[in-house]
């Protein structure tokens, strides 16, 4: 238990981050899933938008620094590898 003004604070800051970084979080797994179940299903329309959209809010959560850099940016890289290699399919 918080015993200062300022660790209470820093709770309340600190739960505040956390409920934030989930919801950030949850949204990029989300869009990339979305991503991952469209090149298995094969649809070559409309996987160029997802694909924007999931690396868009990856490259945002990395640099609010809910992911790491490098791992935002292999996480677009094996994403774009996967809908170029349907499209060249």
């Amino acid at each position: 238990m918080a015993n200062h003004d300022s660790a209470v604070k820093r709770n309340r800051q600190n739960k505040k981050r956390n409920e934030r970084n989930r919801f950030v979080r949850a949204t990029v797994r989300s869009a990339a899933k979305k991503v991952m179940v469209a090149t298995d299903a094969g649809e070559k329309e409309g996987i160029t938008d997802l694909l924007k959209d999931a690396a868009s809010k990856l490259s945002k959560a990395a640099s609010k620094g809910v992911v790491k850099k490098q791992t935002a940016s292999r996480k677009i890289s094996r994403l774009a590898r996967r809908v170029h290699s349907l499209a060249s399919a």
